[in-house]
């Protein structure tokens, strides 16, 4: 019948540690028969040759007693062993809690600050005497910006953008060592002597982001070779943070502006309007509007081809933001129909603008080769309008008396009465030039 007691599976080195016991302790036992036998020996010795038996029994408990002596600290050696084999066992399995913990936050995490905080906190738990930088890429991905930098060394040079070019982590796609002390190959943008170890993140195939470990001391080349792998841990869990962070920022993207133009479209306008007219309203200030629509576009498509059509809508939208305030929304409210929202912005000032915006658009025409205008309605409220609304239908009303005047022109909503005493005489419609 078999044994049910489950048998344990013994590593390598605590098989030699028992063997050696085993091998001590069985030499102990002859030992301590050996010393019995000389014993026996010397005292029925004593009566022929007159030695003293009893140095031999001190003699033979001396080495009974060495022996239980390197019995007893052999034991504590495996002890000692034990307990180091525990401690690491429990800092790996603590290790391993806190890298899970930081995942779970990083999902909460909606921005890139969110993430880099909790990225911090659990390398500062983690790596307690290392500093550390994050550096995320930008838009057009031809740099890394500094999101987030904590406890580096006085004499550590940090930088707020890198070149991709400049780093070998980054070029082979692997974790690089900068070690000046030690003779190691440096990147071109580490011009100190601290040691840093840099991480690439990437995940689902692309790279998002470069993590830097750094550490200020004589050994810091082989310190950071032992918290390489840590290190690495951290940077793949905030690989797909800043992944997952990525995408929706492009889904939200995708969801508010238009891909041809990059301006916002016709439902984010709608909710700016409203939310800008109600903050006009509480603060006594105007909130107009601008709609302008390019002339003769079917025209320009049929004759140069919608390649250049895309072009001129293109350009048209960078010259309105490039003209208006940061704090004006400028959305493409449908074809080449585009809106353009003033916040704190009185009706006489929008028509100065929107006449700015005409020229501007009207001097696109020597860059693309043929003729671009475009025609603008401008209505405000209260100045025109009593609410969101009704202030885009005026506005469109205007831009259809524009179109009738003869195009290339800047026509004003008609006011209010209670606002057009006040305001006194002023031209609708602005001369063509």
């Amino acid at each position: 019948m078999s044994d049910p007691t489950p048998k344990t599976e013994l590593t390598g080195q605590a098989r030699f540690d028992l063997r050696t016991v085993d091998r001590v302790h069985n030499a102990s036992i002859t030992l301590q028969a050996l010393a019995i036998a000389a014993v026996i020996v010397m005292i029925s010795r004593e009566t022929e040759h007159g030695y003293d038996a009893l140095s031999f029994i001190v003699v033979a408990q001396v080495l009974v007693l060495a022996t239980q002596f390197a019995l007893r600290m052999l034991g504590r050696g495996i002890t000692m062993r034990g307990r180091s084999a525990y401690e690491v066992t429990r800092r790996a399995r603590e290790q391993i809690e806190e890298l899970f913990a930081m995942t779970d936050m990083l999902q909460a995490a909606e921005t890139y600050e969110d993430a880099s905080a909790v990225l911090m906190a659990t390398a500062r738990r983690l790596l307690p005497e290392y500093g550390a930088a994050l550096y995320v890429f930008n838009n057009s991905r031809d740099r890394l910006d500094l999101a987030r930098a904590w406890d580096l060394p006085a004499n550590y040079r940090v930088l707020e953008t890198l070149s991709p070019a400049n780093c070998w982590a980054l070029k082979r796609g692997k974790p690089h060592i900068n070690a000046p002390v030690s003779n190691t190959l440096c990147c071109a943008h580490h011009g100190c002597e601290v040691a840093s170890v840099e991480i690439p993140m990437m995940a689902c195939g692309q790279l998002h982001g470069l993590l830097i470990v750094v550490r200020d001391d004589p050994a810091a080349f082989s310190l950071l070779m032992e918290n390489r792998r840590l290190g690495r841990a951290l940077a793949d869990s905030m690989s797909l943070a800043l992944s997952n962070i990525a995408l929706r920022e492009k889904l939200r993207t995708q969801s508010l502006r238009d891909p041809l133009t990059g301006l916002y479209n016709r439902r984010y306008m709608e909710d700016a309007l409203e939310r800008f007219v109600s903050l006009g309203a509480r603060s006594g200030s105007s909130t107009a509007v601008v709609m302008l629509d390019l002339d003769n576009f079917k025209h320009l498509n049929d004759e140069h081809g919608h390649a250049k059509g895309d072009a001129v809508l293109r350009d048209v939208a960078a010259q309105i933001v490039g003209t208006l305030r940061p704090s004006d929304v400028v959305c493409r409210y449908g074809g080449e129909e585009l809106l353009a929202i003033l916040p704190d912005c009185a009706m006489e000032d929008a028509l100065e603008k929107a006449e700015m915006l005409r020229e501007r658009i009207e001097g696109l025409s020597d860059v693309h080769q043929c003729r671009i205008s475009a025609s603008f309605g401008v209505a405000a409220v209260p100045e025109a309008a009593t609410s969101a609304s009704d202030i885009v239908p005026m506005a469109d009303a205007a831009l259809y008396a524009a179109k009738k005047a003869g195009k290339n022109q800047v026509v004003a909503a008609d006011r209010r009465a209670a606002t057009r005493e006040a305001a006194g005489p002023r031209l609708a419609i602005t001369a063509k030039r």
